[in-house]
């Protein structure tokens, strides 16, 4: 009986001794960093960084995929569907907890097959009028629309998007009744704010910067609950509409099932990288602020947002994708 016993003993210590040196050589062949835009963009700009970041820490090639389309769910089922090891890793934005609200059917399920790793930066949107409107703040642009309903339009680059959201977030939250004109994409968008076309639309505050300083737009709020050491004159916009609150966010996830301890590992690692002088200064000149947020923190934190972005879908009645 005591030979059965050790035997077992033997046999199920050697089970675990692969898990629990994963960790410890991890990594031990190049890692694929899916990013799910086009080359060339702000996200894909991010992934080069950490990339040669993680190179530079690890020893191993990281390789960055980019993989465009389908709203980001395109790059996204990519890392869902690959061998749940730590080697494939996406870095998304917060599409990535709306796509689950926005797409009636997605190839992949965003929960069980994507691990959350780590939310690495945080920015804001910015609420911005064009010069011809007469409201110069949040509490102006809100009794404007009370008294005009329906006849400010506000723009945003597709529906579905991040400033879609923002602004029916607004609508909702501000109780006033203002019209969207979806455009196809940023660079049409925002031309049609200073034409004056449109009155009013979100925008990432590395687009919306520029803008400003030129007198080509007005910024009247943020969307984040305090205010942004980028923007420190522009107030949060929850100071007139209050529970007014969506920060976006970068963050990388990997494929779900991935062993918890190299999630860990993959998750600190890039805490530290962001506390390099140059990863910081790069980040400053495109406007948003490390978040750092780990695993432990990150995890609950993207389910509550599918949740609340499913709600906030549901409520404004926003046709679904198919």
């Amino acid at each position: 009986m005591k030979h059965c016993l050790s035997a077992v003993f033997v046999v199920a210590l050697g089970a675990t001794l692969p898990l629990a040196a994963s960790a410890q050589s991890y990594p031990v062949k190049p890692i694929r960093l899916v990013v799910p835009y086009a080359a060339g963009g702000a996200t894909d700009s991010y992934a080069r960084l950490y990339a040669r970041k993680f190179t530079e820490a690890w020893g191993q090639t990281v390789v960055v995929d980019n993989r465009p389309g389908a709203g980001s769910n395109l790059g996204a089922s990519v890392v869902a569907k690959a061998a749940p090891d730590g080697y494939t890793l996406l870095l998304n934005t917060y599409a990535q907890a709306i796509s689950p609200a926005l797409y009636r059917k997605l190839s992949y399920d965003p929960v069980k097959e994507l691990q959350p790793v780590v939310m690495l930066t945080r920015g804001v949107s910015v609420l911005a009028v064009s010069n011809a409107l007469p409201a110069h703040n949040v509490r102006e642009l809100v009794a404007l629309a009370k008294a005009q309903p329906g006849k400010i339009n506000y723009a945003s680059n597709g529906v579905g998007s991040g400033p879609h959201l923002s602004a029916e977030l607004f609508k909702s939250l501000a109780i006033i009744d203002i019209v969207h004109i979806p455009y196809k994409g940023d660079a049409a968008m925002t031309p049609a704010l200073m034409a004056n076309e449109v009155q009013m639309a979100f925008m990432p505050a590395q687009a919306a910067m520029p803008l400003m300083k030129s007198g080509k737009i007005r910024a009247v709020g943020i969307s984040s609950a305090t205010r942004s050491a980028y923007l420190p004159d522009v107030p949060p916009i929850a100071e007139a509409v209050p529970g007014y609150d969506l920060s976006t966010w970068v963050g990388f996830f990997t494929t779900g099932g991935s062993p918890r301890d190299i999630v860990q590992k993959i998750s600190a690692e890039s805490v530290k990288m962001l506390s390099a002088p140059d990863v910081q200064k790069m980040l400053a000149t495109w406007g948003v602020e490390v978040a750092g947020m780990g695993v432990e923190a990150f995890e609950p934190r993207y389910r509550a947002e599918i949740d609340k972005f499913a709600k906030l879908v549901k409520d404004a009645g926003i046709p679904l994708v198919d």
